[in-house]
């Protein structure tokens, strides 16, 4: 993990969302055909098996990536909202999923508060570098109305954060993982690692459920 004392500049941040966004753009066909078929149906009942209020749920996509899980929410008979920074995939979503979706760079997030009871975040936030990271789950908690839920997917590591090819992504373990969600206002309601079924050493994936306090 960098030096948390040599903090990244903006220019460099920048440097970093325009590289990865650059990857997904250039790729966004191949990475649909890639992962269109994906099983994450144990993700989507974790969140919503925590939301408390009445259905239909009002659900916040965060990385939506081409629509795959809009649709599934909205099959699912509640109201997803998609936000992607990716233009390719924002513009996928929107024709895939016939939903909402707004193109948001998650550095840049602008989401209104108290709109949404979950948020569902799967494979999307371990792009967010760490300095950051506090900032943007606050911004996720606050668009969350009281007591919604938030699920978090991300490869797992060994605390550690930087280039992987051309995308920028940091890697945290679950002690480190738990510790920005409750600095940032979230109550743990459960965890668990993927694909299940595997040891432990076969499961890069580590998922998270979050209430806002």
């Amino acid at each position: 993990m960098p030096n948390p004392d040599q903090k990244l500049n903006a220019q460099e941040l920048g440097h970093i969302t325009d590289v990865t966004l650059d990857h997904y753009n250039q790729r966004a066909a191949a990475f649909w055909e890639g992962t269109r078929t994906h099983d994450v149906s144990q993700n989507i009942q974790s969140l919503l098996k925590h939301i408390e209020v009445a259905a239909p749920f009002h659900i916040l996509d965060v990385g939506c990536g081409p629509g795959r899980d809009l649709k599934t929410f909205i099959e699912l008979g509640h109201q997803p909202v998609g936000l992607d920074g990716s233009a390719e995939f924002a513009e996928m979503a929107r024709d895939y999923a016939k939903c909402e979706v707004w193109q948001q760079d998650f550095l840049k997030l602008d989401l209104p508060a108290n709109r949404f009871d979950g948020v569902f975040a799967n494979a999307s936030l371990f792009h967010v570098p760490s300095q950051e990271l506090p900032r943007v789950l606050l911004q996720l908690n606050s668009t969350l109305k009281t007591g919604g839920v938030l699920f978090t997917s991300n490869p797992r590591g060994e605390n550690r954060e930087g280039w992987n090819g051309d995308r920028y992504g940091a890697y945290f373990e679950l002690p480190a993982w738990r510790q920005f969600l409750t600095d940032a206002g979230f109550i743990e309601l459960e965890h668990y690692y993927r694909p299940p079924g595997l040891s432990r050493e076969q499961q890069p994936w580590l998922a998270s459920v979050w209430r806002k306090r």
